[in-house]
This record gives structure tokens, sequence and C-alpha cells, in this order.
């Protein structure tokens, strides 16, 4: 069963990071992914730019605003997500244990379904 395990913290917080405690943080979630991605269990880890990157679509009576910025100012922000496909509950708050290991943030998992299959090609554009 595929899994996402959300990645909430405080986004000036993981912002006043230095490039070395940035490294740090993914060197050792990287150490414990690595025995998930030799299983083939291990989709993609997707990092989101800070919320000054985000544009909300809202809708107000029948017009639909677009808007600069997060839908919800909140403490934590989503920094970002992994998905996994573990046998059960039990495998993934293990794997997600061992990567939060000695940090501050939050990590909500959530079973996941596929409703539509995308296609991207090989070789997609990230934004910065």
């Amino acid at each position: 069963m595929l899994y996402a395990i959300l990645c909430y913290h405080d986004e000036d917080v993981v912002m006043s990071w230095s490039k070395a405690e940035d490294e740090a943080v993914l060197a050792k979630r990287k150490r414990v992914q690595k025995e998930f991605i030799e299983r083939g269990k291990m989709g993609p880890a997707i990092r989101l730019v800070p919320t000054t990157g985000a544009t909300t679509l809202r809708a107000s009576g029948n017009e639909q605003l677009v808007l600069d910025g997060p839908f919800a100012e909140t403490k934590e922000q989503l920094l970002g997500f992994y998905l996994v496909d573990c046998e059960n509950l039990d495998e993934v708050v293990d794997f997600a244990k061992r990567m939060k290991e000695g940090e501050s943030c939050t990590f909500e998992i959530r079973p996941v379904q596929i409703f539509e299959k995308g296609v991207l090609p090989e070789e997609v554009k990230v934004a910065s």
C-alpha cells in the first residue's frame, strides 16, 4: 500500500539552517531511505519551495480568485513529502520514526490511492 509521509515544520526555522545543517538532515534521511530504495519501496521525495512561492486558487461565489501565497497561515507549513510502498501502517510508522530521529519536524502519514496516473517526461523542469 502506498503511503505519503507529509513533512511539516516551521518554515522560518528550516530556512535558517546553514547549508551544512540542511545537508546533515538530508544525509541522515538518505541513510534510512537506502534500505527502501534497494527493496524498490521508495517513491519520490519531494521538497516544496517556500510558501512565498505558493499560489492559491479560491472560489468566491462564482468567481475564481488566484492569490499569492499559501491558503492558510499556520505555525507549521507543509515543506515536502515522501511516497513509500509499505506492507502496513506499522512498517511506514517505523520508517518515518527512523527518518525523524533527532529532528523537531512533524511527519503526518496518510495512505494514498492512485486516482489517475499521470505521465511526466523523464526530465522534468524543477522550480527553484
